[in-house]
């Protein structure tokens, strides 16, 4: 049950991949980005999951910075709970995937770090 299949990834690698996803709640893009300067430069799946962490957690900001430009017109007031509640849904569906092995893709993130 908790086992890990041949070819996928190991059980360190999930758990930094996982905790990418998570921390993408609690410090926003800081986490990710930091766990991605570690990885870089070591190809895997930990390095690959915080760099899709951390481009979703960059497009969440921009989101949060039109929320707060458009909260000027009483609209950003609305968006600003839709996306902490997406951002919140989105981490922690990356989180268990990573969890998982399995890779995760972000809907709607700009993909800012190649």
């Amino acid at each position: 049950m908790d086992q890990i299949e041949a070819g996928s990834p190991g059980k360190d690698d999930c758990n930094l991949a996982m905790l990418a996803h998570l921390l993408g709640i609690f410090t926003g893009f800081i986490g990710a980005l930091i766990i991605w300067i570690v990885k870089k430069d070591s190809p895997g799946f930990a390095s690959s999951q915080a760099k899709e962490a951390l481009n979703f957690q960059i497009t969440i900001t921009i989101g949060f910075l039109i929320a707060w430009v458009l909260a000027f017109i009483l609209i950003g007031f609305v968006l600003v709970p839709i996306l902490y509640v997406a951002n919140l849904i989105f981490c922690i569906l990356g989180a268990i995937a990573a969890s998982k092995g399995q890779a995760y893709r972000y809907p709607f993130a700009i993909r800012l770090v190649q």
